[in-house]
């Protein structure tokens, strides 16, 4: 990529901009990379300019723009020989720009498995690429580029980009200010690599332990607490540059059933939905989020021919658009998920998905086969023009407020001024401290001293988050330790510790004066709870930190120093050092309820729950 805007701002990016009839089509407000913010330009003009740009537009070009697609490769001209045979087999085109072109797609959504993201410069140079090749088509209409970066368990962008706190931890925080700055500078850090939309925050209400694929995901299991911090983050995504997007609706909170996998069922009635569902849906439609993501989940109360609601009219249009009054872009869930696919054909899910009320259609197993299908609707008359086109203004507003008809271009300068700066690094640190949540701390073993258990064995699960967004745990601990004054080593056990690794842990803590062990969602026949067993058996300090659900500790009896970090990225894992080893006061509170797991009808610990030193 040339680095300088100057290079990139051609007569392409001219024609992309005089495709809405000048640079007073672009008005969104100057996000924190520091760009001058444009003069306002009323809705109507801006309306009639974007209505005259849908009217160039073939119904090929139409249906294009609804989609938003995956595409493998680190560039958008010139990815590995892999990506490209994996780009062939699966959408027919060789890379990003060859995308772009065949099939006028509205979006582009990065992956770490895609082997979109190898660190903040190329991100940019992929972004520019492809903004590139929007420009060069027969009508200029730029890409909204998003990904999933909520932080905590989803994160794509690892280091040297800030990784932030999730939204359990913020939850535990309690501090709605918090989630704002949060989001703010994720928001400010995607911009600067070419990405104006994150599909975050999760608004979903964690009222299920058992839930498989939210958990830590969400705020927490208040309705209430949610809603602050949903909107909250809303605001502060986008005033840091781009486009939130409050998922899953109308909420996969109470579920046992992963979406990707299966059709979860939420048994809610419709007023128990409107008091534990809706609040954090509400909140984030006040704040003006941008666009809202399905859910492929089955809602019998509001639709009893059990159509998940990606595919239901009653829910899309008659809940979201008409009861809560949202007028954004609604964005389904990945249509590759076995939730969405398990009713209807691959070729029908699109379509129909459309007649229910949704605007983008996002990552379908089979483009070439769902822009087709599309294209064939609404030449049959099953899809009107007319509708077509009201998607269409939603999306192509939702682009110009982000600032992609002005300049949809970075540099590396931007990145290099915004991303992974110390002032964001430090802030992430501090929101941090916030979070950590003591939950027993029994005859005061922590903190822990360096005098009486200066040695201390780090043991437990021992994946790297993904993207490389961190860990190992174990090792990010010990490092963290020796760097507050401790010899703290790490012994790698993983989530289903071996007999043989279990001794060995055993052994090494013979050697020292303490452990502790970083423990990832405790099943009742957990392998994990053998190892803390037999770690308390020998009598030393054993201090357990449950670095992703943080109901592990109902698992675990004989435990008498636990804490919760939420997750297992750096910044959770370092501030969670720092309250074992005393150096912050443990200030986060329970977000959720943990019930006892010998009598599941009894709580162990409620919502607030937080001991202090």
């Amino acid at each position: 990529m040339h680095s300088r805007r100057t290079v990139l701002t051609t007569a392409a990016t001219a024609a992309a901009a005089a495709a809405v009839a000048g640079s007073g089509a672009a008005h969104a407000a100057a996000p924190a990379g520091g760009r001058r913010p444009r003069k306002p330009v009323p809705d109507s003009a801006r309306r009639a300019r974007l209505r005259r740009l849908i009217a160039r537009m073939t119904p090929e070009e139409k249906v294009g723009q609804l989609f938003v697609m995956r595409v493998y490769g680190h560039s958008a001209t010139d990815p590995d020989p892999a990506d490209v045979a994996a780009n062939q087999q699966e959408i027919g085109v060789a890379h990003a720009a060859e995308l772009v072109a065949k099939y006028h797609v509205g979006g582009i959504v990065y992956f770490g498995w895609a082997h979109n993201i190898r660190d903040p410069h190329q991100v940019a140079d992929l972004s520019n690429g492809i903004q590139k090749a929007a420009a060069a088509q027969r009508v200029p209409v730029p890409v909204l580029i998003t990904t999933d970066q909520e932080h905590g368990a989803v994160a794509r962008v690892g280091p040297p980009a800030t990784l932030l706190p999730g939204a359990m931890a913020l939850g535990a925080g309690g501090s709605r200010d918090d989630a704002r700055t949060a989001g703010r500078i994720a928001g400010r850090e995607l911009f600067a690599m070419g990405i104006r939309q994150d599909y975050a925050p999760d608004a979903d209400v964690n009222v299920n332990p058992a839930n498989p694929v939210i958990g830590v995901r969400s705020f927490g299991a208040d309705p209430r607490a949610v809603a602050r911090m949903v909107g909250g983050q809303v605001k502060g995504y986008q005033e840091g540059g781009v486009a939130a997007c409050a998922k899953h609706f109308p909420g996969h909170g109470d579920t046992d059933t992963d979406s990707h996998v299966g059709l979860p069922y939420i048994r809610h009635t419709a007023e128990e939905w409107e008091r534990l569902d809706a609040p954090a849906f509400r909140a984030a439609i006040a704040a003006g989020v941008d666009s809202i993501m399905t859910a492929h989940i089955v809602v019998p109360a509001f639709d009893p021919s059990e159509d998940p609601a990606t595919l239901s009219r009653p829910i899309l249009t008659g809940i979201l658009r008409e009861r809560l009054g949202y007028r954004g872009v609604v964005v389904t869930d990945s249509l590759g998920m076995r939730g969405v696919r398990v009713k209807y054909g691959d070729a029908r899910v699109p379509v129909l998905a459309l007649k229910a009320g949704v605007d983008q259609l996002l990552n379908p197993p089979d483009l070439a086969l769902a822009h087709r299908s599309v294209l064939t609707a609404l030449q049959e008359g099953e899809l009107t023009e007319r509708a077509l086109d009201a998607k269409l203004l939603r999306i192509l507003l939702l682009k110009e407020r982000r600032g992609l008809f002005a300049d949809p271009y970075t540099t590396h300068e931007e990145v290099d001024r915004v991303v992974g700066t110390h002032r964001h690094l430090a802030t992430a640190a501090r929101i941090a401290d916030r979070t950590t949540t003591l939950l027993r701390n029994d005859a005061g073993v922590l903190p822990l001293s360096r005098r009486r258990e200066r040695r201390v064995l780090v043991v437990g699960v021992d994946e790297a988050a993904p993207s490389g967004t961190g860990g190992p745990p174990t090792t990010v601990l010990a490092t963290a330790l020796g760097e507050l004054g401790f010899t703290a080593t790490a012994l790698p056990t993983g989530p289903s510790p071996s007999p043989q690794r279990i001794d060995e842990a055993v052994a090494a803590l013979g050697e020292r004066d303490a452990a502790v062990v970083a423990t990832y969602n405790v099943a009742a026949d957990s392998p994990q709870r053998r190892l803390v067993g037999a770690l308390l058996g020998t009598g030393r300090p054993v201090v357990q930190l449950a670095v992703r659900n943080p109901y592990d500790i109902a698992q675990l009896d004989g435990v008498k120093a636990a804490l919760a970090s939420y997750s297992w990225t750096d910044v959770e894992l370092r501030a969670a050092a720092r309250v074992i080893a005393g150096r912050r006061d443990p200030a986060g509170r329970l977000p959720v309820t943990i019930m006892r797991a010998d009598a599941p009808g009894e709580t162990l610990y409620r919502i607030g729950h937080g001991l202090s030193y």
